[in-house]
């Protein structure tokens, strides 16, 4: 999968170990799906998955994740990855943006993604499909980008991988759930949270200022194909500007994400959040146990985790001079149990038990 500033390949098996806790479990709505990976693990379980993000990239690698099954499109997609892989370059928008303008990719592998791209939309494929095979090119450039991970900035010397030479793989899409075929939204978390019904909700929000759009605009002009206008030296999407997440708001995080836990229709949530983000633990755990008329028990699981790489790299001003020192390179990555306490239900109860001996 795509190199990612929020993966959770290092949680997976907390958050699987506390799904599993919850006897009767046949359902799990991630509500913001990010790269999917923890979608697909859930998947790859058994588990029927709803995977919604409100970013077109995410949306394409859930639908490729979680949506896709195998069983339906992995012929055609093995054969259009041959295909593909055949075809020359010819540069266009990509090449002149991300290349020339900008230097994320090499323009020689630029030339064979605007090629690749017209072809897949020349195709008129069937929605899961097209995921499927714009997961593919996706995954392909991010393997000869030249970039620390995020697309607010690109390395200011090629990379070695970037001198490699573009090339599709067929992405690892799993069959059918054992609880029946997931699938994925673009929509608005608030919109996803009231229209989707699931066992447990998965709810993994952003943890600072920065947009997951800003910081992978390149992938989300990859998938929309809309070839927008662009600013500044990184060349972002000109709707950068304006399509921010209320998520992203540190003044106004508290109240954003109460009303999103009290719009959730599930009865058992799991957060995963960060030391570094808008709030503190203690009012994370404060506002989750106020949930449902403060019947709402409360486990924390804490693991720590390292930081972005970028952080070991330090802080540079724009002339490439290192001006600061960085204060740390890990964090503490907390995953909130959250479910209903009633006196005559135990399964609150339960659930803390398990997830302690999980954290142990």
């Amino acid at each position: 999968m795509i190199k990612y500033i929020g993966s959770k390949r290092t949680l997976l098996p907390v958050i699987l170990d506390a799904v599993r806790a919850v006897e009767g479990t046949r359902s799990v709505l991630d509500l913001f799906s990010g790269t999917s990976r923890v979608g697909h693990a859930l998947k790859a379980a058994g588990y029927r998955v709803f995977a919604n993000d409100h970013n077109a990239y995410a949306a394409a690698l859930a639908t490729c994740y979680v949506q896709a099954d195998a069983e339906n499109v992995i012929d055609d997609a093995t054969r259009l990855v041959r295909e593909f892989n055949a075809i020359k370059g010819s540069a266009a928008y990509f090449t002149d943006t991300f290349c020339v303008k900008s230097r994320y990719i090499q323009p020689k592998n630029g030339e064979r993604i605007d090629a690749i791209r017209e072809a897949i939309a020349a195709k008129s494929l069937e929605p899961e499909l097209q995921a499927v095979m714009l997961v593919s090119l996706m995954e392909a450039a991010d393997r000869v980008d030249s970039t620390t991970g995020l697309q607010m900035a690109y390395l200011k010397s090629w990379s070695r991988r970037s001198f490699n030479d573009l090339e599709l793989r067929v992405p690892a899409v799993l069959p059918r759930a054992t609880h029946g075929k997931g699938a994925a939204t673009c929509l608005d978390a608030f919109e996803a949270a009231a229209a989707i019904d699931a066992d447990i909700a998965y709810i993994d929000p952003p943890y600072n200022q920065h947009s997951y759009l800003g910081n992978y605009h390149v992938w989300e002009s990859l998938v929309r194909w809309d070839k927008p206008p662009t600013f500044g030296v990184a060349c972002k999407r000109i709707d950068v500007r304006d399509r921010r997440s209320v998520f992203n708001s540190r003044p106004g995080f508290a109240a954003t994400m109460g009303r999103l836990l009290n719009a959730i229709r599930c009865k058992t949530l799991l957060v995963s959040f960060s030391n570094e983000g808008c709030i503190s633990r203690d009012e994370f755990e404060s506002l989750l146990a106020s949930l449902w008329g403060g019947c709402a028990r409360v486990t924390t699981i804490e693991n720590d985790f390292k930081r972005y790489v970028g952080a070991k790299i330090g802080i540079h001003n724009p002339r490439g001079e290192r001006v600061g020192r960085v204060g740390h390179l890990t964090n503490k990555e907390f995953v909130y149990v959250v479910s209903r306490e009633t006196p005559h239900d135990p399964l609150a109860r339960r659930i803390a038990e398990s997830c302690a001996a999980v954290s142990r």
